[in-house]
């Protein structure tokens, strides 16, 4: 017998094996026999008659036991019928004996007993086994016993009642002390509670899953952890009733392994050289690597790549100067790390000089012994962190890129007990390549960042003077990096000296990123200043600039990216005059100033918005205003009030505040000013240029009126000792009043109407003479022989400087002394000298 349907507790029966692959016979074909009392045959089928041989004549009224070939087959055939009166019927197979004498395997079943004119009957259905029927069971049986997939039956408890030998090799937990037990209690490594949820989620629900995949360790290779694909499904009975769980499982760990690999590839390719900074690319990869593939990453950059130089190779009896710049574990603050982010290291892998890291392979140590005179000789420090830390395994990746050499990658396991193999050094090499080639890109910017920094401080003011006029400060904060920009931008900002005590504020913002940027910048820098030492009113000065615009964007029509940053530049240029107090502006395309009244109060003039530069045709108006001493003056790039999450009205306003706190010094403001845009490089360069405006009292100046006539010459001279004596400058008396002499004459001589002489004391001493005339005087060099043309000769060469600017009325013709280092000596004789 092989099979019984009903699934009573085992008993002895005709051969009582759990059923096979063959299905149910049908009575109406089968061979069926009707036995009563006594194991007599009281009915005979002609089916049966075609099966066994026999006619019914020579069976009916006979034992059945003649049929049975095996010795113990008549106690078996006892056995069923007791079980049979339990009403539950049997089904299985057995050897009976035809009427030629052929043994054949039947497949039987025996239905429960029926009462036959008072006698109790059995009803016995048979039918031959056919061949593949008995290859099939055999088939199955290794099937389940010997299949490289392993396979278990759970009861509705969730507890073990039957597995195969794959899986009780695979979990190293021997059958005997599975049965009956349930997984959460012999399998501590492996999600037990999500995987029983599953088969409590298939037995209630009757619905399978398939192909549910998990990681966990077992008893059979508590060393490494394993990734099972397993599918549940419910065993169910003839009435569709859930009876247990079986579920399949294979080992999927090469499989995984290599998706994960693959996976952490692909995934560093996003996350490392994310900027171009090398600090923050050396902690990407020290973060992509735990703990995926490490429990403990560190990542050590040889000195000059943080500078961005190209390390040369040291003498072998040397070691490398390098610093920690990654630092990654599972434990919170690294505890195991000997060395500390920023702090320098030493280390090298044992038995290995500073070629390893120019000429050296990855290094591969499987199991880290503390012990080992090497660690506890040479690395003591080390050596205690592995005992403390249970650190069992090492890799050491040196990071090379384009030829140079850049560092070393460190890489420990303590918590994942699973030493390093070799396709856990193939991956570590995979990554700390990709990471080479960014820390390398990162280090070349850094090289050329630098230089392109230089660049721009060199070509920005090193130093700001408002003079008497002006109290100056400011602030530039370059854009975060951009490609192609490297944090170098084209903002730009100056502070310039004029004549008469007056100073020049300008802001300008030119189109782009980057050197090419900062290059037109300074190009634009000193075309102002060219410009400003002309003394021409701030809307002719942005005229003349725009004309230098378009014609530098003729001349770079071959190279489109210098002609794009001029074209659309934006600039604001102030004057203001310390003696009028007014203030004199004329913007291209640049946002208007902040006006700080003393008391606090903030405006933002409308100015007539003239065209960004390069763009030629329309023209530039001034305004004029009247500033109260003590009044700030904000100039401004767009990059403080505009960004992408916040437009420039909210911008200005946010500036506004900031700058009506009254009660803070300039450099004060300008941190508050710029430290309200947020923490982290700004998205646009920003620039802030800050001026509080003083006043020169009459107690500075001096003015004096004369008629155009040559007896008045000495008259002025005259004023210009008593005044000058006033001022307890008399050293430069004999100076001033050579000067003024040559200045006035020139005047009389050569315009018509009142001449004004008008005397500054700064730090150095003004001499200003004004007359109608709108032509400019020229200097010549005279001849010996010559009568005259030594007027302005002698003016240039007294005089710190000198100069002429046009006004309203006419022009002014000014000169300068230096009040700290005043002539000594006998200045007739002086004037005697240079007329000869």
């Amino acid at each position: 017998m092989a099979s019984d349907e009903a699934r009573p507790e085992p008993e002895p029966g005709l051969g009582f094996t759990p059923r096979g692959s063959p299905g149910p016979l049908e009575v109406a074909n089968a061979a069926t026999v009707v036995i009563g009392p006594g194991g007599t045959v009281l009915g005979w089928t002609r089916a049966a008659e075609e099966l066994l041989g026999y006619p019914a004549a020579e069976v009916v009224g006979r034992p059945a036991a003649m049929l049975l070939t095996a010795p113990g087959d008549r106690v078996r055939a006892a056995a069923v019928a007791r079980r049979c009166r339990t009403g539950a019927g049997w089904a299985g197979s057995a050897t009976v004996r035809t009427r030629d004498g052929r043994h054949v395997e039947a497949q039987l079943r025996v239905s429960p007993p029926f009462s036959l004119d008072g006698r109790e009957c059995f009803l016995v259905s048979a039918g031959e086994q056919q061949p593949s029927q008995a290859v099939s069971g055999s088939l199955l049986e290794g099937l389940l016993t010997r299949s490289p997939i392993g396979m278990a039956v759970m009861d509705t408890d969730l507890r073990y009642v039957w597995m195969n030998d794959t899986l009780e090799r695979a979990g190293g937990v021997p059958r005997e002390q599975r049965l009956g037990r349930r997984l959460s209690e012999l399998l501590p490594g492996l999600d037990a509670e999500r995987l029983e949820g599953l088969m409590r989620e298939v037995r209630d629900t009757g619905t399978p899953v398939i192909d549910h995949e998990y990681t966990g360790w077992s008893w059979a290779d508590p060393q490494r952890r394993h990734a099972y694909s397993t599918s549940f499904f419910p065993l169910v009975d003839d009435e569709d009733r859930v009876n247990g769980v079986c579920y399949l499982v294979m080992d999927v760990t090469d499989r995984w392994e290599a998706r994960e690999r693959l996976a952490l590839i692909t995934e560093a390719s996003g996350r490392i050289g994310s900027t171009l900074n090398i600090d923050r690319t050396a902690q990407e990869l020290a973060d992509i690597a735990v703990p995926r593939l490490a429990d403990f990453a560190a990542v050590d950059l040889l000195e000059p790549v943080l500078h961005g130089d190209e390390p040369a190779v040291q003498p072998v009896d040397t070691r490398p100067l390098m610093r920690r710049c990654g630092l990654r574990s599972v434990r919170e603050g690294a505890p195991e790390a000997v060395d500390r982010l920023g702090e320098r290291v030493g280390f090298l892998p044992p038995h290995r000089d500073s070629r390893y890291l120019v000429e050296g392979d990855a290094m591969l140590i499987p199991s880290l012994d503390p012990d080992e005179e090497t660690w506890a000789h040479d690395y003591p420090e080390r050596a205690r962190t592995m005992r403390e830390f249970g650190l069992h395994s090492l890799l050491v990746v040196p990071l090379r890129a384009r030829g140079v050499v850049l560092g070393q990658a460190i890489f420990l396991r303590s918590r994942n007990p699973a030493p390093f193999v070799p396709d856990d050094l193939l991956l570590a090499r995979e990554l700390v390549d990709r990471a080479a080639v960014c820390v390398d890109n990162a280090r070349r910017y850094s090289r050329e960042r630098a230089a392109a920094l230089a660049l721009q401080r060199s070509l920005l003011p090193s130093q700001l003077t408002g003079g008497i006029a002006l109290d100056v400060t400011s602030r530039y904060l370059p854009a975060q990096v951009r490609e192609g920009g490297g944090g170098v931008g084209g903002d730009w900002y100056d502070v310039i000296p004029l004549s008469g005590a007056r100073a020049a504020l300008v802001v300008g913002d030119v189109v782009g990123h980057g050197v090419t940027a900062a290059v037109t910048m300074g190009r634009l820098r000193t075309a102002v200043r060219t410009l400003a030492d002309m003394e021409l009113p701030p809307e002719e000065l942005l005229a003349h600039l725009d004309d230098w615009a378009i014609r530098v964007i003729e001349e770079e029509a071959g190279d489109q990216a210098a002609a794009a940053t001029v074209l659309g530049a934006t600039c604001l240029y102030a004057v203001y005059d310390p003696i009028t107090r007014r203030c004199t502006m004329a913007r291209a395309g640049h946002p208007p100033p902040a006006i700080v009244t003393p008391d606090g109060d903030v405006t933002f003039p409308e100015l007539p918005a003239g065209p960004p530069l390069g763009l030629g045709g329309l023209p530039f108006e001034p305004a004029d205003l009247e500033l109260p001493e003590g009044s700030l003056i904000a100039l401004y790039s767009d990059g403080l009030v505009e960004s992408p999450d916040q437009d420039i009205d909210a911008g200005m306003a946010r500036l506004g505040r900031v700058l009506a706190r009254s009660g803070r010094s300039l450099d004060e403001l300008c941190t508050a000013a710029t430290e309200s845009l947020g923490p982290g490089p700004p998205y646009d360069d920003v620039t802030l240029l800050l001026a509080r405006t003083h006043a020169l009292t009459a107690e500075r100046v001096a003015t004096f009126e004369f008629p155009p006539d040559p007896a008045e010459v000495a008259q002025a001279r005259a004023k210009t000792g008593e005044q000058l004596a006033r001022w307890g400058l008399g050293d430069l008396a004999m100076t001033a009043e050579l000067l003024v002499s040559e200045l006035v004459t020139n005047a009389i001589r050569y315009s018509s109407g009142p001449v004004r002489l008008r005397l500054i004391r700064q730090s150095v001493l003004t001499c200003e003479v004004a007359d109608a005339s709108s032509t400019s005087p020229r200097l010549r060099h005279p001849r010996t022989l010559d009568e005259g043309g030594r007027g302005l000769f002698l003016v240039a060469q007294l005089a710190r400087r000198w100069g002429t600017r046009y006004v309203a009325d006419g022009k002014i013709i000014w000169a300068e002394l230096d009040v700290r280092q005043a002539p000594a000596g006998d200045h007739r004789a002086t004037r005697e000298a240079l007329a000869a």
